[in-house]
């Protein structure tokens, strides 16, 4: 088993954390964003949407999306359980891991697609040249703003995002308030919910993944 990373990028990183929060090790195959290796033909025979992470099994098969890889090595490793005991609680892991991937790390990757020189002519992942659309930039923020208004009533009522324990929407949630940095959010500035729930994330030795 190994895993495809590039150690800057937020998603590869709620792979780490979670493999960190397993006790597991798995060899890292570094791939090198900036010198778009991830558009090689090597590379794109391993995953064809030319992102990561990938983790390829022991047997050969590569899975590329992070909940994927997630869910894998829970079944491989149930203890400490990251997805949930019983019916509803995984229900409700799976519900808010959604919820924070589609509705806050869109919003952030909006802004910061649409913005950076980077990412200038290549607004979405993979091999297609898409120019950025400047005007997105704000609507990125407002979505960004509302998600996380969201949050904030959600850790007001709640210790953990999807209920009574820490869980894989957690780690995914940790990784977009540090993202929102990247584009110059403060979204913990006047959300004293998301800030001690963010604290608390914080002392867990598997966030420095």
């Amino acid at each position: 088993m190994r895993l495809f990373d590039f150690h800057r990028a937020p998603n590869p990183r709620r792979v780490r954390i979670f493999i960190a929060e397993k006790g597991i090790e798995v060899p890292v195959v570094e791939v090198d964003l900036f010198g778009m290796e991830q558009l090689t033909p090597e590379f794109r025979t391993i995953n064809p949407g030319a992102t990561v992470p990938v983790l390829e099994t022991d047997e050969g098969t590569h899975l590329s999306e992070c909940i994927a890889i997630c869910r894998y090595l829970e079944t491989l490793h149930p203890e400490p359980c990251l997805f949930g005991k019983g019916a509803t609680a995984e229900a409700q892991v799976l519900m808010w891991n959604g919820i924070v991937e589609h509705e806050g790390f869109h919003a952030v990757a909006e802004i910061l697609r649409n913005s950076s020189p980077g990412f200038k002519n290549r607004v979405f992942p993979g091999p297609q040249e898409i120019a950025q659309i400047p005007e997105l930039i704000e609507r990125g923020r407002k979505r960004s703003e509302q998600f996380f208004d969201r949050i904030e009533k959600r850790l007001l009522e709640s210790q953990f995002i999807a209920g009574d324990s820490f869980s894989v929407a957690d780690i995914t949630l940790v990784t977009i308030v540090d993202f929102s940095d990247w584009v110059e959010l403060d979204v913990r500035a006047s959300r004293p919910g998301l800030e001690r729930w963010y604290q608390r994330m914080a002392a867990r030795p598997s966030m420095n993944a």
